[in-house]
């Protein structure tokens, strides 16, 4: 539709364009192309010196080797359980559906280093849920997840919410005339699920284990946790060593090394688009949901099988967790004259960093998520109603950030502004700025998704009416449009406050003496011998998450389906 706002109000669209653009680029691009020229021109002259150093050195490839075996690993896993518990919950008559759902997607919205202690604190000779017990291993024995293993086995629980999302979506978009035609015909239902379901979910399945593979690649918690102690280190964590052993005078071995792990990553992605498209998986719209199958005499072995599942992976860990909490030391045994709340006190008022870095991350993630948002808004407003070619190429580039591993975005980051900001003569370097910088960058497409969906679903009348009466572009997207998206607006900047406020890749990178962030703190207490310190200040973090997320069910009606990804 055409402008009728005149010639101002077409100058404040072009100029609003390039501006969204600009964000857009240094966000998205700018980073990305200053690691990769660090990796090429180091000291600003081309060279291969660097790069063939980095890679004939025994360690890269030792790292590398690990990387891919715990990423392939972790993702096999989560696919199997994501999967499973998919096709159970999606396609069949199973109770409490909603609950469930919740519990099982609440590992995602955790941070990865707790779930990564909740598990040690499990399983280990110390523990105190073990040792209530009497199944505790001996004491002087090592923890059985301080190996390779234990890393597939944590990052699979951690990432098979990621499968089941996206799987559960294609299997709601699924049409249910194949699977109703085919019980018409006397088709089992494993034969519909074997030769009609299965064939018809491979894009969303696809798409789940190409993101599942990338997040097992980049994670850094489970395996510093997991893998620091016995000296298996992957990329993420070979990485963190060199620059926290070295400096910054290594940034251009470390830059290489951060982009074989975001090729490595890249490969995954390209992987998936290839089999996707070798063939064609189109079907007729869907009119309606298909019928759950009638699990009949199996349906409470079902439910108990899934209710078994988020036993052992969710709860035994979490009540690991919570009793380490309330134990004055490790080892000690929790009873009645034991228990305490010394560990919640010291973290809450008497140590200067944990407090620090809970008004930090409150702090850095409620920025980002509101800054996000007033992005988010108008970029969706020129991709989706006015359908700007720019813009649709642009937010291509949004999704790099999130898509690739958070320690490359750390690394890019380190690089860009290592040095003094020109015009303005000051370094975001060791300042809160920097990660502040790289939460937004990182969960713009986070953020954007759920308002694109908002768009989507939106009668755009309200907003021509309002620009045929001669209301120019700023004035529509704050007193109509603005108004309209809140709600999807909002699920977004949840999202984004959930994940900033638990994240430690990217701020283990780049956090200094005032910047601290809650992960840092409480990798730091958990590095330092800490752990009644460390399940403290985890299980505060987990509080937090899961409050706003049962907040978020009062309004949960309003947003469009699938924002939410705890809701069924």
């Amino acid at each position: 539709m055409a402008d009728v706002a005149g010639p101002r109000g077409r100058f404040e669209d072009t100029a609003l364009l390039w501006a969204l653009t600009g964000v857009v680029a240094l966000l998205s691009i700018v980073p990305l192309a200053r690691l990769i020229l660090e990796a090429l021109m180091p000291g600003g002259a081309f060279s291969l010196g660097v790069i063939g150093r980095v890679l004939s050195s025994g360690t890269t490839w030792s790292a590398t080797g690990h990387s891919l075996v715990v990423a392939i690993g972790g993702t096999l896993l989560a696919t199997v359980i994501g999967s499973a518990v998919a096709l159970a919950v999606t396609l069949t008559d199973v109770r409490a559906r909603n609950l469930f759902v919740f519990v099982f997607v609440m590992p995602l919205m955790l941070a990865p280093q707790v779930v990564a202690l909740a598990w040690i604190q499990m399983a280990g000779p110390s523990s105190p849920l073990l040792g209530a017990l009497g199944l505790a291993p001996p004491l002087g024995s090592r923890n059985p997840l301080y190996s390779p293993g234990g890393i597939v086995l944590v990052l699979g629980v951690q990432y098979a919410p990621l499968v089941f999302l996206t799987l559960r979506a294609g299997l709601r978009a699924m049409p249910q005339e194949l699977i109703e035609a085919a019980r018409a015909g006397g088709a089992r239902p494993l034969a519909v699920v074997r030769d009609i379901v299965v064939p018809l979910m491979t894009p969303p399945l696809l798409a789940g284990v190409a993101l599942c593979f990338v997040s097992c690649l980049g994670n850094f918690g489970i395996p510093a946790l997991l893998g620091i102690p016995t000296n298996y280190l992957v990329l993420p964590t070979l990485i963190y060593q060199r620059l926290a052993g070295l400096g910054p005078g290594t940034l251009s071995e470390i830059a290489v090394l951060s982009v074989l792990i975001g090729s490595i990553a890249m490969i995954g992605i390209i992987a998936q688009d290839f089999l996707l498209a070798r063939r064609d998986f189109r079907t007729v719209a869907a009119t309606a949901e298909a019928r759950s199958v009638a699990l009949r005499r199996w349906r409470l072995p079902v439910e108990i099988a899934l209710w078994t599942l988020m036993l052992f992976t969710l709860v035994l860990p979490l009540s690991a967790l919570a009793m380490t909490s309330l134990v004055p030391a490790i080892g000690v045994p929790l009873n009645a004259s034991t228990a305490t709340l010394e560990g919640y006190r010291f973290v809450l008022f008497a140590h200067d960093a944990a407090r620090r870095a809970f008004a930090n991350s409150f702090g850095m993630s409620a920025a980002a998520a509101l800054m996000i948002v007033m992005i988010a808004v108008p970029f969706a407003y020129f991709g989706v109603w006015r359908r700007t070619r720019a813009l649709r190429v642009m937010s291509l580039f949004t999704e790099a950030p999130y898509a690739l591993p958070g320690v490359v975005l750390a690394i890019a980051a380190i690089l860009l502004f290592l040095k003094p900001l020109p015009i303005f003569g000051f370094s975001l370097y060791n300042t809160i700025w920097i990660i502040l910088f790289c939460y937004v960058a990182r969960f713009l497409a986070l953020g954007l998704r759920p308002i694109v969906s908002g768009y989507h679903q939106l009668d755009r009348t309200l907003e021509e009416a309002s620009q045929i009466a001669g209301a120019r572009l700023f004035r529509r997207l704050r007193t109509v449009i603005l108004p309209l998206v809140a709600p999807a607006a909002a699920a977004g900047a949840l999202l984004i406050f959930l994940t900033a406020f638990n994240e430690l890749t990217v701020s283990a990178l780049l956090w200094s003496t005032g910047a601290e962030t809650l992960g840092v703190v409480f990798f730091s207490f958990q590095q330092g011998g800490d752990s009644n310190y460390a399940s403290a200040l985890g299980m505060l973090t987990i509080g937090v998450s899961v409050s706003l997320m049962l907040a978020t069910l009062v309004f949960a009606d309003r947003l469009p389906r699938g924002v939410l990804p705890w809701r069924d």
